[in-house]
C-alpha cells in the first residue's frame, strides 16, 4: 500500500509540474490589434525564416485594403476572416490591394521566406480606401 501512495503522489507532483510549464509556454500569442485607416499605418519588426508576426484590425464592407511590402523578397504576407469567408495565400508581391467583404476583424500575417539571410527587418504598410 506504501508503494502505490508513493507512486501517485509522486505521479501528481510531476504532473502539475508538467502542466504548470506547458502552460507558461503553450498558449499562442494574442495577434496585435493594429488601426488601419485612410492614413497609412506601418507594421514593423525583426523576424528569423519561417517566423511570422500576427496582426488584426477592423474594417467595413466594401473597403479596399492596399498593402505595400518594401521587402517581397524576404517577407510575404496573408489576410484571413473566417467569419468574412477570406483567406489569402501568402502573398508575395510589392503590392496587392483587396475589397474586404463585410464589417469585422480581418487577420494579418508577416512571415519571413526560409532563405537569404536568417534574420531580417520587415516593413509593410496598410491603408484603406
Amino acid at each position: 500500500m506504501r508503494k502505490a501512495t508513493f507512486f501517485i503522489i509522486t505521479f501528481s507532483i510531476v504532473l502539475t509540474v508538467c502542466l504548470s510549464a506547458a502552460a507558461q509556454n503553450g498558449g499562442k500569442a494574442e495577434p496585435n490589434r493594429i488601426t488601419v485607416g485612410s492614413v497609412a499605418t506601418t507594421v514593423s519588426g525583426r523576424l528569423s525564416s519561417g517566423q511570422e508576426m500576427e496582426y488584426v484590425f477592423s474594417a467595413k464592407a466594401g473597403s479596399q485594403i492596399t498593402i505595400r511590402n518594401s521587402s517581397p523578397s524576404a517577407f510575404d504576407f496573408r489576410v484571413f476572416s473566417e467569419e468574412a469567408d477570406i483567406e489569402t495565400e501568402f502573398e508575395s508581391s510589392p503590392t496587392l490591394t483587396l475589397t474586404l467583404p463585410q464589417d469585422g476583424d480581418y487577420f494579418f500575417f508577416v512571415r519571413k521566406k526560409a532563405g537569404g539571410q536568417r534574420r531580417a527587418n520587415f516593413r509593410i504598410t496598410l491603408r484603406l480606401l
